[in-house]
């Protein structure tokens, strides 16, 4: 028994087999397509990886369940306006104060159970379709609860807390699933799967408003609780793992189990991806705000969110496909320093006129919405094709990201107090609405370029070794 358990183990630190590959029970053997090309009785064909109906059915779906875990959490600013717009709600103690916070933590908590939920994933692989299917129900349960609630605390319970754990057992198993799938093109599959956020992102505000409208908050929160089950039912048995994880087993504990730890790449990364997360979710979360302050009419407000999100499904594939080519390194600085500087001119000095905050939309959804699609290129060396460990690296690269997440709402409406004075022209953006945001501009171009000089220690620090290693 402890040879088979070896082996099994071994199966899961060594690249994944190609699609001639089969795993042997008898001896529990990979064969690599010399020996023979058909299945025996004790044999169970291997899908191929980076390709094939099983590879891209998977990304499809794993695209599918990425925007509707995120696409939520992301537009509850939809609600949130409905909310206040109640009367039964805003009478409430704090309800004005309270109920941001349903948004917050919808997102937050995904983020930041990353370090809980991925490696219990990776430990337990054979748990993964059964924690996806009570994440579906949470989902459900959640948004359906809601339509119900009559006071602010059951909605920060349902529609935040409640919905946040049914997403991160949902969410966390799908992208363990990507490691399996995808080897070669494992950063344009991360990238066209993180593209379901942006997508989200951008239809679901167009939707929601109308059906909010026509049937109010409490119908509008049941039907799309059952769209969703209607939605993740049928996908979720496209999303799937490759290997037979009843017969594999999370690996025991390894004298090297934490060699990532010691791995000084590992925690420049770790730098970079907290510092870029403090600064990336306040123009996503204020640009309606700021376009409606200019008073160029609610159109340009979501015009503005729309050419974002847009942007960022480009940026988010075209990234993640690089990633598979070029250093991430070399991606992550180049996009942050066009970031800070895009900042800085577009939304700095140009943002008061209607062509320099849409532009910065656009520019800023191509370059920063990318950034976590260059998380498989950084985990890959330091992994080693280890899925397990890639697995739980991916959580603590979520928590780092949702502690600025978390942190964004008092960041920002610190940055924006009203201003004390009165500037009578406004002939940068930084003057819009009395100087009100100029703050806020200073502290996220200036995040971005603190990530820059991280990203370049980073990149340095891959070319010195590359160097050593020739």
């Amino acid at each position: 028994m402890s040879t088979i358990s070896d082996n099994v183990e071994l199966a899961m630190r060594l690249p994944l087999p190609p699609s001639t590959s089969s795993v042997r029970l008898g001896s529990v053997s990979f064969d690599e397509g010399s020996l023979s090309s058909q299945p025996s009785r004790n044999e169970t064909s291997l899908a191929p990886v980076d390709g094939g109906f099983g590879a891209w059915s998977f990304l499809v779906g794993a695209f599918l369940v990425e925007t509707i875990v995120w696409g939520f959490p992301n537009t509850f600013g939809v609600f949130l306006q409905a909310y206040l717009e109640d009367p039964k709600i805003l009478s409430q103690p704090h309800a004005s104060s309270i109920l941001p916070l349903v948004g917050t933590l919808s997102s937050g908590i995904i983020y930041c159970s990353g370090p809980v939920i991925y490696p219990f994933t990776s430990r337990f692989p054979y748990h993964r379709r059964t924690a996806m299917s009570i994440g579906t129900l949470l989902c459900w349960a959640s948004l359906f609860g809601a339509s119900y609630a009559t006071t602010v605390i059951e909605l920060v319970c349902l529609q935040g807390v409640l919905y946040a754990l049914g997403g991160s057992l949902l969410y966390a198993p799908t992208i363990s699933y990507m490691s399996e799938w995808f080897v070669k093109r494992r950063g344009l599959a991360n990238g066209i799967i993180f593209a379901g956020t942006a997508i989200g992102g951008l239809l679901l505000p167009l939707i929601m408003p109308q059906l909010i409208r026509a049937h109010g908050t409490p119908l509008t929160l049941r039907y799309l609780s059952f769209a969703v089950v209607g939605a993740l039912l049928p996908t979720l048995s496209f999303v799937r793992p490759r290997l037979p994880e009843h017969r594999v087993h999370g690996p025991g504990r390894r004298i090297d189990d934490y060699a990532w730890a010691r791995n000084w790449n590992w925690w420049v990364l770790v730098v970079a991806n907290t510092v870029q997360g403090f600064a990336y979710f306040l123009p996503i979360v204020w640009l309606p705000t700021y376009a409606s302050a200019i008073n160029r009419g609610s159109s340009t407000s979501a015009l503005s969110v729309a050419l974002l999100n847009g942007a960022s499904v480009f940026g988010r594939i075209a990234l993640g496909s690089l990633s598979d080519h070029l250093s991430p390194w070399f991606l992550a600085l180049s996009t942050l320093l066009t970031t800070s500087l895009v900042t800085f001119v577009f939304w700095g000095l140009a943002g008061h006129e209607t062509t320099g905050i849409l532009a910065f939309g656009v520019l800023y959804g191509l370059l920063a919405g990318g950034w976590s699609s260059l998380w498989t290129g950084f985990v890959r060396p330091i992994a080693k094709d280890d899925p397990t460990l890639s697995t739980s690296l991916y959580g603590f690269l979520m928590l780092s990201r949702g502690v600025g997440n978390v942190l964004s709402t008092p960041i920002s409406t610190a940055l924006s107090a009203p201003p004390s004075g009165v500037i009578a022209h406004e002939k940068t953006g930084f003057d819009v609405a009395n100087g009100r945001f100029e703050k806020m501009i200073i502290y996220v171009g200036t995040c971005f370029a603190g990530a820059t000089v991280v990203a370049m220690v980073g990149w340095g620090g891959e070319r010195v070794i590359s160097r050593r290693t020739r």
